[in-house]
């Protein structure tokens, strides 16, 4: 695992983590790369000092756990979400359109759509908006 700072375009810093540095290039390759903090795709490597444990007795902190108040906003997010929504997968749009045709009851749901299919959706007057973290099936 390797841990990398990050910054989008708009300003923002945040850090994530990747199974090697090539899967960090893969996903930024493919464009799968997004601000934890607003969502944009324009997300880069910022310069960054190697992380020294001082203290290597000094309890260590599960991956898995939230660290930073960011981390554990996301985790409340992510946790309020599919508490309360369905996850529909990749059906995301075609549920979605379903809803906004009256053709299903609406409900809360989250799923997947390529970034093409959700500007069709928007310019369509449906209302959906990008969530700031992969769904949990889809990461390491």
């Amino acid at each position: 695992m390797i841990r990398y700072d990050l910054t989008c375009q708009n300003g923002h810093a945040f850090d994530s983590w990747f199974a090697s540095a090539s899967a960090y290039d893969a996903l930024e390759k493919a464009g799968q790369l997004s601000c934890a903090v607003c969502g944009d795709a324009r997300v880069k490597k910022a310069l960054m000092a190697p992380s020294v444990n001082e203290n290597a007795t000094a309890p260590k902190r599960r991956l898995s756990e939230p660290g930073s108040p960011l981390e554990k906003a996301m985790a409340e997010l992510r946790r309020k979400l599919e508490a309360n929504s369905d996850y529909v997968g990749d059906t995301f749009v075609r549920e979605v359109r379903s809803m906004h045709e009256g053709k299903t009851p609406e409900r809360a749901i989250h799923g997947e759509a390529r970034p093409e299919e959700a500007r069709r959706l928007i310019e369509d007057g449906i209302p959906v908006a990008p969530l700031p973290f992969a769904p949990k099936r889809r990461t390491n």
